[in-house]
This record gives C-alpha cells, structure tokens and sequence, in this order.
C-alpha cells in the first residue's frame, strides 16, 4: 500500500535525495494524516456523543489534534520547500521543525481541556451507555491507527524525517490509548463499574505527556543536535574515495543544519605541501562539485599542507602523538607545524577532544606544554583544542 501511494503520487519518487522529491512525500503523508485522521474523528465523536463516554470523545478529539498536526505538517513541509531568498539565504528548511512545535502546543491545550472534563465526570458520574457497534468502531480505529504508524515510519525512513517518525510514534501511542478506552469500556459493560472519568483521565495524560515529547523533539533540531549518524557515513564513505597520493585525510567536518535534507558541509582536508598547489585545488574543487550533484549537499573544502618529507618535522610529530595518548588513548590532533627558532621551536597543532573529557582547555594545554618541555626543552607548544562536532 504504501509503495503502491508513493509511485501513484509521487513523480521521480525513487530520486528521495532531491528536495522537491522529498517534500512531496512530507505532503503525501500529510493529506493521508488529514483524511484518516478525520475519519476517525468523525467516527469516535459520534461514538462519544451517544454513548455519553467522556474517555471516546477525549479520543476522538485527540485524532482531531491528529488531523491538525497533518495540516500543519502539510503546510510545514510546503513552506520548508520554498526556494532561498534575500532574507533567508539558506533556504526555508526549519519551517518543518516550527510546524512540529506549533502541532505539540495545540496538542498540551487540548490535553488539559479534556484533563479538566475528565475530573469533572469522575466527580459527577453518569453512566454510559454501551454497544457493539461501538466497540466495532473502536477496533477499526485501532487497526487504522497501526496502519498509520506504518505508513509514516516507511516515509520518515525513506527521507529521514524525523517529524514523520515522530508522528509514527504518536499513531502508535493512540494505539495504546484508544485500546486503553476500548477495554475499560468492556470492564464497564461487563461490571457495572465505572471507569470512563478515569480513564478519560488517563487518556488526558497521555495526550498531554506525547504533546511534552513532541515539543522536546522538535525543539532540539532548532537548537542544534548531533547530525544524524546516516548522514555522517554517508559523507564519509564519500570523502574517502578520493584519499590517495593528493588527499592524505580530513579532519574539522561540521555539519551545519537548516532543516531536513538541508545540510551545509564543512571539512578540512590535508593535502601534501611539496604537491603542485593548482593540482590539488582543482582535486577539492571536483568533490565539492559531486557532493552537490550526487548527494545533493553543498560541501566547502578547507585545504591543509602538510610536509612529509622532512624529518625533524615528522619525528616532532610521532612524538607528540605519543605524549597526547599518555593523556588519553583516544586523543586526535591534526594541522601539525613546526616553526624554529634560535632557542626554541614552536610546534603548532590541534587537539581533538570529545564531549565527554572532563579536563578544562587551559589544564589540557598546560599539561601538553610541560611534558613536551620535559622530552626536549627546545620545544615550545602553541595548542588549540577542539571539541568533537559529530
């Protein structure tokens, strides 16, 4: 079905990697959310109204916020795919991640209006009139329900959408909540004890709980996450075609983001400094060319010379790369420089450190300098330290 939706409504729709591709299928999802979710809308309202359960209509009015989440998808994705201008030179991109949190406010507001008339009806209860067709309408919903989380889980992974498979998500927590409603509703026909304020309640909560999780979610790529970890291999398997005689390695990749599938790239590449300097930049201009037809991501390339065949130089390194893994096994450094003097030598790199060292820089610095000086006391170290990106 979904493959059958995706060929049917989707020109080039095997091309995910092309932006235009893959906001249509951000807007296939989005109408399909819309019309789903207001069929069962429609269908649990009806439900709630005649049979009086508070927990049905607080379900059917959560598909409700569902169908509007799809409409805010739609128009995010719509507007995310808006070409860039004068005001907003890297294009559009993060509207997907607005719509998110417009979509998990509405979801809280609605969630604690039903929190309220849930308390109420416990307060005051009324009892609840049951039928088959009820429960009938119930399952269906849930079946539905679970082909939604399907079909948005299939789409997000094809375009790495993290909204989709946060919507995914969502279709299966209703899953749980809708089933939650449909047994009490049983208990209480079977019983005669009634469960429906309370689990209206239940139900609130959810809603309200999913809204919190959904506002976390999308706030998190506004302020700056990890890049995703696809991505990352993606570019490097990329950039490591093309290590060989000219391009020896890469350090410094960042990964600037401006909303899904709209990645600016960063890295610098080390390249010989004995090695004609045109050669080389015209090797860096063909694969920033190819990331931009092949993966469709601009990628700008900062070149580093590197000497391999001077002694002193190379001996300074090796020894440097001893000190700095008495420090930490799995310490990095690159742009290594040697610069003497009369009575010293500079040696000028970067150190690489993850997130998770605990040392200050100015102690990692210090701590560099003084068990260098105590290898050879000619040797001075000027350090900057960088915190890994990715």
């Amino acid at each position: 079905m979904v493959n059958f939706l995706t060929r049917l409504f989707i020109k080039d729709s095997e091309n995910k990697e092309d932006p235009k591709v893959r906001e249509s299928y951000g807007k296939l999802a989005g109408i399909v959310g819309i019309i789903s979710n207001l069929i069962l809308f429609v269908m649990k309202i009806i439900t709630g109204l005649l049979s009086g359960s508070i927990a049905i209509t607080a379900d059917a009015v959560n598909n409700l916020s569902d169908a509007g989440s799809s409409i805010v998808t739609l128009v995010g994705f719509h507007l995310s795919g808006l070409p860039a201008d004068k005001e907003h030179p890297y294009g559009h991109g993060r509207y997907e991640y607005i719509a998110g949190l417009i979509v998990s406010f509405i979801i809280i507001l609605i969630g604690f209006q039903l929190l309220l008339a849930s308390i109420n009806k416990i307060r005051f209860p009324e009892k609840t009139d049951f039928n088959w067709v009820f429960a009938f309408i119930l399952a269906a919903s849930i079946l539905i329900k679970l082909w939604q989380s399907r079909f948005n889980k299939k789409l997000g992974r094809l375009i790495r959408s993290q909204a989709l498979i946060a919507t995914a998500a969502d279709s299966l927590n209703d899953v749980i909540s809708t089933s939650a409603v449909l047994i009490s509703a049983l208990i209480s026909h079977f019983t005669g004890f009634e469960l429906d304020g309370y689990m209206g309640l239940l139900v609130a909560a959810f809603i309200i709980y999913s809204g919190i999780g959904i506002t976390r979610e999308t706030i998190d790529p506004l302020l700056g996450t990890t890049p995703d970890e696809e991505l990352v291999e993606r570019i490097w398997q990329k950039l490591r075609e093309y290590e060989g005689e000219i391009v020896l390695g890469y350090h410094d990749l960042m990964i600037h983001n401006y909303g899904p599938g709209r990645s600016f790239v960063t890295v610098h590449a080390e390249v010989p400094a004995e090695r004609d300097i045109l050669e080389c930049h015209d090797l860096i201009d063909d694969i920033e060319a190819e990331f931009g037809y092949k993966l469709q991501i601009p990628l700008t390339i900062h070149m580093d010379p590197v000497l391999l065949n001077d002694e002193k130089v190379n001996y300074a390194r090796e020894r440097i790369e001893d000190i700095l893994k008495t420090i930490n096994p799995e310490m990095t450094f690159h742009d290594f420089r040697m610069v003497p003097g009369e009575t010293h030598s500079n040696l000028i790199f970067d150190v690489v450190v993850d997130f998770g060292f605990t040392m200050e820089d100015m102690e990692l610095k210090h701590l560099i300098r003084q068990r260098t000086r105590e290898f050879n006391e000619r040797w001075r170290t000027v350090v900057r330290v960088d915190r890994h990106y990715i």
